[in-house]
């Protein structure tokens, strides 16, 4: 079977799935841009292995996205499946109105999003380009209600497992107390108990919210958070509320990243929004029990409240406090979420599973 994706730039959980994809069918990707402004040197991936990889010859317009009209030379030649994965570019458009003029088929494939208005420009170009696919790959019910207020009807909506995480990077069974003591050790983490948080410093995040929660964390816990170095508006607030086990850590490799969700006891999100979440996948994968607020689409998804984790109201700084705590106070509690967290990703969310799922629908498309 012959596949063409489109997408934006080469992010590394897309170049690990194209890999996973490529083995099992005649692959090709192509891409607007080689990377984008806004990302860490570190997060650029380029490893294309099991697929043929192509950077379109175009104008940088944003961060991410450029205009390529060169992509009708490739929309050109026969493909069995064509899948866009991009909604806002000018070269979107470009290549569905292309398409749409020779009547060739093709899909739309989102991460996650939350709907906004169905009036203005933007939400005409997006209609545009769902409303005319022969289906829309989504990752969860908030994305499928997306998909239908641009224009996807319901019998065109297909469910995928979105992950960063491979097989065997999932843990086979959790750390026991000695191993995280022991982690902890190796990584110079002085405290018995240990919170973790990842993601890029920036107010949608809601670090500032987390640290408001922490000061009311067990005595012998640490707050670790990784992504970068920390904001005037976070040294404020430790200050302003004394808070003495917080500590920022720069952005680092998934395999050392691996690490710290290992020495952890549980991962803390409290994100205002994000379109899915791979960091929920991430800690899961390590056997960390989840809370995480209801504007992360991956946590409503993957959690379910009792069992691996707790999702809690956004800007809900005293809920935070009280699942945090209830889940690190509790340690057979805190086994069992970790043993049912590492059951929901190995058993459907795994870059393995994404790809089988897509050929399952590839091949039933062309029935």
């Amino acid at each position: 079977m012959k596949v063409l994706f489109y997408s934006n730039i080469p992010s590394p959980y897309r170049v690990d799935f194209y890999n996973e994809l490529g083995k099992k069918c005649d692959l090709t990707v192509l891409f607007e841009l080689q990377d984008s402004t806004e990302r860490d040197e570190n997060w650029k991936h380029d490893k294309f292995q099991h697929f043929k990889g192509i950077f379109l010859k175009g104008r940088r317009l944003t961060t991410d996205s450029a205009f390529c009209p060169e992509i009708t030379r490739y929309l050109k030649q026969k493909y069995d499946v064509i899948v866009f994965t991009v909604l806002t570019s000018p070269t979107a458009l470009w290549a569905v109105a292309y398409l749409k003029m020779r009547r060739i088929p093709y899909y739309f494939e989102g991460d996650g999003g939350y709907a906004g208005s169905a009036k203005g420009i933007k939400a005409a170009w997006k209609r545009f380009i769902i409303a005319g696919t022969r289906g829309c790959f989504s990752t969860s019910a908030e994305f499928d209600h997306y998909c239908e207020v641009y224009g996807a009807g319901k019998d065109k909506i297909f469910r995928y497992p979105f992950t960063s995480v491979r097989r065997e990077d999932v843990l086979s069974t959790p750390l026991n107390l000695a191993q995280k003591r022991q982690k902890k050790q190796e990584l110079g983490i002085p405290e018995d108990k240990m919170i973790i948080s990842v993601g890029q410093f920036i107010p949608r995040k809601g670090f500032d919210l987390l640290l408001k929660a922490s000061k009311d964390f067990p005595e012998d816990a640490g707050l670790y958070i990784v992504g970068g170095t920390p904001t005037e508006e976070y040294n404020e607030i430790i200050k302003q509320l004394d808070l003495q086990r917080v500590h920022f850590i720069p952005f680092m490799p998934t395999e050392k990243l691996r690490e710290y969700y290992r020495a952890a006891d549980i991962f803390a999100f409290f994100t205002r929004e994000d379109i899915w979440g791979l960091v929920v996948n991430e800690a899961m994968a390590n056997g960390l029990p989840v809370v995480s607020t209801d504007r992360c689409i991956a946590a409503v998804e993957l959690i379910r409240n009792g069992e691996n984790g707790y999702v809690i109201p956004t800007e809900d700084v005293e809920a935070m406090s009280r699942a945090v705590n209830s889940i690190l106070e509790n340690q057979k509690l805190r086994n069992e979420m970790a043993e049912n967290a590492l059951q929901k990703i190995r058993e459907q969310y795994t870059i393995e599973n994404m790809a089988e799922e897509h050929m399952k629908i590839f091949e039933k498309s062309m029935e």
